[in-house]
């Protein structure tokens, strides 16, 4: 990731695919008086159908694309994923999987065929995928890397109409979710929106709505040390109803979400006054959220605190938070890498050490990211949180 440096130039398709996103935009921006909340353009740039940026064809994951995560760097995240998750369903007697955002279909590949390993597939494996695109990079992943078990994947449009149990697995989802960004000044709670410029969109600060101020004052008002006037951050309105429509029909088992955030304490800390919101293109971090629409991603930090709080409000458990870092060590990510270090060339036992260090390093992905299950219905602590357990940051 190049932070602040010079963007690549758009190709003729991408500015062209640019320029519808900001008029589809520009339209509802017009239609609704000149201003939409953030939210509300967050919604449109990434997920409009055929132009949002995960509806559209872009290049989004790996090398080539945006951004890589865990499952593109090593195939060992998935096989410490899958430990935690035959874990999940030994103790819901069996059940499904419900993969959240299947990405580039690195992960359900890898995962199965570690559960295979294990003796421990799933009666199903569901990915609920909204972009055609990322669904058929996902069969041809499954095609490629686990011909023999691809067959025991289906895709959904919404979470299962029916009652089900297993486990429901996220990773780098939570962030994605539309939200709010906010302004304290002059005792007063500030929304960011977005208007119409004369050349392009443009940002503007307008009184925060009802409901978002009133979300604003209930997160900041425990906090140990309230925020000073300028302070600015998000929050996410769609956190507790997502995650109660994704647990809504699921009996026993337990959600694992893995994401780059904090608990509140420190989400919300004045030592990050601008917040967290920003984007990515090729590598590149943005600053500009508004620029280039349908082409760059669109992300901001999980306050880990409010999914505890939309697990609870859905009848859920927090059954475990810590680092990454923690998660894959408890997980004996250490046996995996003994397990297929011999099998590799010097070269790629280079390249597998290269993605451990990123996974586990806390300047790299080991402590920004962090893993949280939610369960019902299951008794007693689980593998993934045994090193060390920071549900009491939360």
């Amino acid at each position: 990731m190049l932070t602040g440096a010079r963007l690549p130039a758009l190709s003729p398709d991408e500015a062209a695919h640019t320029e519808r996103v900001t008029a589809h935009i520009r339209a509802e921006v017009e239609a609704a008086g000149g201003w939409i909340p953030f939210s509300r353009f967050m919604q449109l740039a990434l997920y409009a159908p055929g132009l949002g940026y995960y509806s559209a064809g872009a290049r989004k994951f790996g090398a080539a694309g945006d951004f890589v995560t865990a499952p593109e760097l090593t195939p060992l995240f998935a096989r410490c994923l899958a430990s935690q998750v035959a874990e999940v369903l030994d103790r819901t007697g069996g059940g499904d999987v419900l993969e959240v955002g299947a990405g580039s279909g690195a992960m359900v590949a890898d995962l199965l065929s570690a559960l295979d390993d294990r003796g421990a597939l799933p009666a199903r494996y569901r990915i609920l995928e909204v972009s055609a695109e990322l669904r058929e990079r996902q069969r041809r992943a499954l095609s490629d890397r686990a011909p023999r078990l691809a067959g025991r994947v289906e895709w959904l449009d919404a979470p299962p109409a029916e009652c089900w149990s297993g486990a429901i697995i996220g990773n780098e989802v939570l962030d994605a979710l539309p939200l709010e960004h906010f302004r304290l000044a002059g005792g007063e709670t500030w929304q960011l929106g977005v208007s119409c410029g004369r050349d392009a969109l443009a940002s503007e600060m307008r009184p925060a709505s009802p409901q978002v101020a009133a979300e604003v004052h209930r997160r900041l008002a425990g906090l140990p040390e309230l925020p000073p006037s300028g302070f600015e951050s998000e929050v996410n309105l769609l956190v507790r109803p997502w995650i109660g429509e994704m647990s809504g029909r699921l009996e026993r088992g337990a959600l694992l979400f893995v994401d780059y955030g904090l608990p509140r304490a420190q989400y919300y800390h004045p030592s990050r006054p601008t917040g967290t919101l920003t984007a990515f293109f090729r590598h590149r971090q943005v600053g500009d959220v508004l620029l280039n629409p349908g082409l760059q991603d669109i992300t901001a930090w999980v306050d880990f605190t409010e999914v505890a709080e939309a697990g609870a409000a859905a009848g859920l458990s927090v059954a475990g938070f810590t680092t990454q870092a923690h998660f894959l060590l408890s997980l004996g990510l250490d046996r995996e890498i003994e397990a297929v270090g011999d099998l590799l060339d010097v070269a790629a036992r280079a390249r597998m050490s290269q993605a451990v260090a990123t996974l586990l390093l806390p300047g790299e992905m080991g402590e920004r990211f962090k893993v949280i299950a939610l369960a019902r219905g299951i008794e007693g602590p689980l593998a993934g949180f045994a090193f060390r357990d920071l549900a009491a940051s939360l």
